[in-house]
């Protein structure tokens, strides 16, 4: 099968950001739940990849915050966009590996478990339309159906003008990769997050951009 597009996620795929919303998160779940370093170590990996609202919903539910969903998203987004511009950048090597794509004929899309305001506050720190012009989607565009749901996925892939089973995701999570798999894609676990553990039921699992070797996936 000839691939046609490759759909990527963002935080954590392209953008070096996953390390700063699990800084909030861990922030929130000391905060609202009086978290030991421990528990969060415990709990962080069950919600590395989920929604920004799946997982203030956790904290809402577990440990019943006088602060509703909407303004635990606010807070969280505060956190990390205070930082971002200091503590994040294009993963290495996928600009070079975008940049390939033409060259294979591959249509590209961004598909990610953000809202569209932090994917509009992403858009302002890195040049994202560059690369994928009017192609980037997030839940507020599937009805809100975050990773695991195939949702944004099939989206992307119906925007592109690409039957899923000609998508290639790049992920780095356990829910993303879930998502992609649901959505019957081929999937490829980038390891930025140096956990193999979580990528376990990607189709591929790379530690670099230079790893894809596009010329053998297109024959």
């Amino acid at each position: 099968m000839k691939y046609k597009a490759i759909i990527f996620d963002m935080d954590g795929t392209i953008i070096s950001s996953e390390d700063l919303w699990k800084e909030s998160t861990k922030k929130m779940l000391k905060e609202k739940g009086n978290l030991s370093e421990q528990e969060c170590l415990k709990v962080l990996p069950e919600l590395k990849g989920a929604s920004l609202y799946t997982t203030c919903a956790y904290v809402r539910m577990n440990f019943n915050t006088t602060e509703s969903v909407e303004e635990l998203m606010r807070q969280k987004e505060a956190f990390v966009f205070k930082q971002f511009k200091a503590y994040t950048k294009f993963i290495d090597g996928f600009e070079s590996f975008h940049n390939k794509l033409a060259t294979f004929e591959l249509k590209s899309a961004i598909a990610t478990n953000a809202t569209l305001s932090t994917l509009e506050q992403t858009r302002s720190h890195f040049p994202l339309d560059t690369f994928f012009k009017e192609h980037i989607y997030c839940i507020d565009h599937v009805g809100k159906k975050p990773k695991p749901q195939p949702d944004v996925f099939l989206h992307a892939a119906d925007k592109l003008d690409t039957p899923a089973q000609q998508c290639i995701v790049i992920e780095d999570s356990t829910h993303g990769i879930a998502a992609a798999k649901a959505a019957d894609m081929f999937c490829i676990g980038i390891n930025t997050g140096n956990d193999h553990n979580a990528l376990s039921q990607a189709d591929m699992i790379i530690e670099h951009y230079d790893d894809i070797d596009l010329e053998k996936l297109m024959s």
